[in-house]
């Protein structure tokens, strides 16, 4: 897939992604009437046409596929004149059959990027944190209130006293009864609450239960082999874990929890960072609110970072399965195996029967936003969604939450939905996130950080308390290489303790959302 570079085919008006397109897209806001040049060709809008929205450079005849990035993203539903604005109204998804190629477009490897570190902390387990938080965890949601309670009675002066904390953080939710035991939904649960217990960015954690819930507290601790924080006495090897029922409600189990953490503190605050090599991290790349300019600056350029941090031996996550789909052949051409490309296409048909269960079809994705700023179909959003994943080969598809041990450029199985999305990669091990964002979300991770990429302009100047990074001025000539460097870098010094603004607006405490697939029984 074709993105866009210095080579490619722009004016002051437009950009044509791929010399194959048959639309260009709208780089600001142009009348009725202005003449746009893009690949040769000349048209005259025929409507005004808003930033990030397509304009069409031929005739489009009624049932004639409409490309971008080289590949269709659907199909007219009328007759499509040149200089038209081409959106819902005159395109629409359709169904097409992708041709398949497994391994066939392999990359080759990129040259190492050696010598670069950041500042991080060493865990026992030998993994490296970016942060360092003290979770307060949840079962089931009705232990969630108590959850919160403990993790508010540490206020911001009593934390003081341990400066290598960066906070007390509830990790409450929605789940953890009301499903089958050891089914599909139980396990991803336990998978995501245990990948935050031991996550390098958290230093200790308490597991807090109500007692009766189907989400048994004994069995989260032996299935998924919970074990104490090394080096915290304690008369059993067992994490730390308080049941509400057998404690005497909620008022004594607060006090005891706030009394377990009075315990888990300096325990927890004794770490320093240290120099750690770029190969331990583990980015999760994720896109919300996304516009027509994401797959033009901010998704290609969070991609090329991500390719670096691959070069540098580290990790890079995609996900949001919903949204590759109809690029997915693209991403199974890099497969490295016959068998990492079954497996994302295997979670491509588990898609396309779960959506249908429920009378519900995949390109039902776009959201109002996303169509407001130009994107009219899933196929549309999912070409320019993948190429945050960078360009180099995909070595391993995971499910949700599952703990993610290969190195390179791998892909998750989540939903499309910004939070469980997160959730999932984070519980898998990322400890550091990137999220590009058109519409402008106001999206933060605890306990791992999320920079947030702007792809355009004036909503990074109209939202400029939120965003970190902006990767619009691709828009007016700046080279997708040269921010994407510029993410790279600032993905290291958000690895060293630099504060992204969600960090600076304390946000992250409601956004752990665990994807619960099943009936509510």
């Amino acid at each position: 897939m074709a993105t866009i570079t210095e080579s490619s085919a722009r004016a002051a008006d437009v950009v044509l992604i791929h010399p194959a397109d048959n639309v260009c897209i709208a780089v600001r806001n142009l009348p009725a009437g202005v003449r746009v040049s893009a690949g040769g060709r000349t048209v005259e809008l025929t409507t005004a046409v808003n930033m990030g929205h397509k304009i069409a450079l031929a005739k489009i005849a009624k049932g004639d596929c409409v490309t971008r990035y080289g590949q269709t993203i659907g199909f007219a539903t009328a007759e499509i004149a040149p200089g038209d604005w081409v959106h819902s109204h005159n395109l629409s998804a359709g169904e097409f059959t992708r041709q398949y190629a497994p391994c066939s477009a392999i990359p080759p490897d990129p040259e190492p990027i050696v010598g670069r570190t950041f500042q991080g902390y060493r865990r026992s387990s030998g993994r490296a944190g970016t942060r360092n938080y003290v979770a307060v965890i949840s079962t089931v949601n009705c232990s969630a209130s108590a959850c919160k309670l403990i993790a508010r009675r540490f206020d911001e002066s009593l934390l003081r006293q341990y400066p290598n904390i960066d906070g007390i953080m509830p990790i409450a939710h929605q789940a953890g009864c009301g499903m089958q035991f050891g089914g599909l939904g139980h396990e991803m649960l336990n998978r995501t609450l245990a990948g935050i217990a031991r996550h390098p960015n958290v230093g200790a954690f308490l597991l807090v239960g109500l007692g009766c819930e189907q989400g048994a507290m004994s069995y989260l601790v032996d299935s998924q082999k919970l074990v104490q924080i090394d080096g915290f006495a304690s008369a059993s090897s067992g994490p730390p874990v308080l049941i509400m029922q057998e404690t005497g409600g909620t008022e004594r189990t607060v006090a005891e929890g706030c009394r377990r953490l009075a315990e888990l503190l300096p325990w927890a605050n004794d770490v320093r960072r240290e120099p750690i090599p770029a190969s331990e991290i583990v980015l999760g790349c994720e896109c919300g609110g996304s516009d027509g300019s994401s797959g033009i600056t901010a998704n290609p350029a969070l991609g090329f970072a991500a390719d670096m941090v691959v070069a540098a031996g580290g990790t890079a996550i995609l996900s949001e399965t919903t949204e590759v789909y109809g690029a997915e052949q693209l991403l199974v051409a890099r497969a490295r195996t016959p068998a990492v490309a079954e497996k994302l296409l295997e979670r491509i048909r588990w898609w396309e029967w779960y959506t249908s269960v429920f009378g519900s079809k995949i390109d039902g994705n776009p959201s109002t936003g996303n169509k407001a700023g130009g994107l009219t179909t899933i196929y549309e959003k999912s070409l320019g969604a993948i190429s945050k994943g960078g360009t180099l080969a995909l070595e391993a598809v995971y499910e949700y939450a599952e703990p993610v041990a290969a190195k390179g450029f791998v892909f998750m199985d989540t939903p499309g939905y910004d939070p469980p999305s997160v959730t999932g990669m984070v519980a898998g091990g990322a400890n550091v996130v990137v999220f590009t964002t058109g519409r402008g979300s106001c999206f933060g991770c605890k306990p791992t950080p999320s920079i947030k990429l702007a792809t355009n302009t004036p909503m990074f100047e109209r939202m400029r308390d939120d965003m970190d990074l902006n990767a619009g001025e691709i828009l007016i000539g700046r080279s997708v290489a040269d921010v994407g460097r510029e993410i790279f870098e600032e993905i290291l010094a958000v690895a060293s303790g630099k504060k992204t603004k969600s960090e600076q607006l304390g946000i992250g405490d409601e956004e752990f959302v665990p994807w619960i697939v099943g009936p509510v029984l």
